[in-house]
């Protein structure tokens, strides 16, 4: 299994002296030890960005490396207010069961939902057929098929 890590809201960090949150290392390594997670997987950091700073050249990135990877079996976590942006842009990488996950409140706070959707993610991309997928809040989405309502901070299905 290949992970991919890009940012986001997951591996924030928050900064008391300058009241700001910066990206810092990826934590899924951390969290998979947390709840002893045994299955060989890879770890790589693409990027530590806010998602909102994700451009269609990162996207680029993202998709090159899910199709070079030799893994078929792809979490990638990301920011959410663009993860469903990044789904629809890799939807035809061929052979891959890609599940893009993040979070709402930094996985190294105490109160978070990182850990319960890195295992979602990690359900989903055992379980799915290729394709891609989001997986956040027990719920897996096919990409395409899926928004993030900001009013209610939950994904939804497009209607």
């Amino acid at each position: 299994m290949l992970v991919l890590t890009t940012g986001g809201t997951i591996d924030k960090i928050y900064f008391d002296a300058l009241s700001q949150y910066e990206i810092g290392e990826p934590t899924v390594p951390h969290i998979f030890k947390e709840v002893g997670f045994t299955l060989p997987y890879h770890c790589d950091s693409l990027m530590k960005k806010d998602s909102l700073e994700v451009t269609e050249a990162d996207r680029e990135l993202i998709r090159k490396r899910c199709e070079e990877a030799k893994e078929s079996q792809i979490v990638i976590t990301h920011g959410t207010d663009t993860m469903c942006a990044t789904a629809e842009f890799l939807i035809g990488v061929e052979g891959k069961t890609i599940v893009l996950t993040g979070a709402l409140a930094p996985s190294r706070f105490r109160e978070t939902d990182a850990v319960f959707n890195v295992g979602t993610a990690l359900g989903a991309v055992q379980s799915m057929p290729a394709g891609v997928y989001l997986a956040m809040h027990g719920q897996v989405f096919r990409a395409g098929e899926v928004w993030k309502n900001l009013e209610t901070r939950r994904f939804e299905l497009i209607q």
